[in-house]
């Protein structure tokens, strides 16, 4: 069981300085995950900042053009660096500035830093060009680049006193983090394939003709399409609901960021379940008056509220009548 930690130790003029830097970071590269966090108080924030931070990092690597050696190299490096952190070795004036906020949120929140060595591993298994066969094997890889992630924040966020179920809380983050990258490797197919990348599970592709790949704005020919999106969408949904049970598990801020956070990208989801053939065209993306509506819905409590309706205990007792 996690519970939160409700005073962290203060910061020191250079940490906050530190978090400043992951912070602007974060505002400018992670515009649907900066959404979500302004929900959180400071500390929390400020926390999660750096997480995304050093993540960002780790990606930007697998991402660049680099040849691959260097980009494995560099990988190594950085777990290098996590190790530091992770021993308490990073000083509060070390020149660099995500380390130093790593380290202190790591002081005071019990995050699991485990959980970025996982995205090191995921993003070598970009750098090795892997391709998955099943649903099975690409979620090893979306447990690593995502599933982390939801466990590291749940390590920031804490579960709530009292809350039944807490024990479940971090396989709940897990799976939340597996619907988030799905929809994400929807959404991104096209920009994908043009870097050379394919995630979805090849078993698919064939089921649906689509083993040629997406070069292109138009799906490949003789190929049912629409049919692979919907597919792979009711596959998300399922991974929504299921990750949705971390909701009453947390604190009111808490829940509300996470639940904008997954809102925007349930919206995502359903705008590509509506036109499957727009992620060919070109990035989905929605409306920053909408991502607001998505923040606002999260901290008003609606999901939190619905999914403790649907909870387990009640649609069995409603079953039994």
């Amino acid at each position: 069981m996690i519970r939160t930690v409700e005073s962290p130790p203060p910061a020191s003029a250079p940490v906050l300085a530190a978090y400043s830097y992951c912070e602007a970071v974060t505002g400018q590269q992670a515009r649907n995950f900066a959404y979500g966090i302004r929900l959180l108080p400071t500390p929390k924030r400020r926390a999660m900042s750096a997480l995304y931070a050093f993540s960002r990092r780790v990606d930007d690597i697998g991402d660049g053009a680099l040849a691959a050696d260097v980009k494995v190299a560099r990988l190594e490096d950085t777990r290098t660096l996590l190790d530091r952190v992770r021993a308490g070795k990073v000083e509060e004036d070390d020149t660099d500035p995500v380390a130093v906020a790593l380290s202190h949120a790591a002081s005071a929140f019990p995050i699991p830093l485990g959980g970025l060595d996982e995205l090191i591993d995921g993003v070598l298994m970009d750098v090795r060009g892997e391709t998955y066969e099943t649903w099975d094997d690409l979620k090893v890889y979306c447990r690593c680049v995502a599933g982390a992630i939801g466990r590291l924040s749940l390590g920031v966020f804490g579960t709530e006193a009292g809350a039944r179920g807490t024990e479940r809380a971090a396989e709940y983050a897990d799976t939340l983090g597996l619907a988030l990258q799905l929809t994400n490797i929807l959404r991104d197919v096209r920009e994908d394939a043009e870097g050379g990348r394919t995630y979805l599970p090849s078993d698919d592709l064939a089921k649906f003709g689509c083993s040629a790949g997406f070069d292109g704005p138009t799906p490949p020919e003789g190929s049912d399409f629409t049919g692979l999106v919907h597919f792979e969408v009711r596959r998300a949904r399922a991974l929504f609901a299921e990750g949705y049970r971390l909701l009453p598990l947390l604190d009111r801020r808490s829940g509300a960021c996470v639940a904008a956070m997954a809102g925007i990208y349930r919206r995502l989801l359903d705008r590509i379940e509506r036109d499957p053939e727009a992620v060919l065209r070109g990035r989905v993306s929605l409306p920053g008056r909408e991502k607001a509506y998505v923040a606002v819905r999260g901290l008003s409590g609606l999901d939190t509220r619905h999914v403790s309706r649907r909870s387990p205990v009640r649609q069995t007792a409603r079953r039994r009548t």
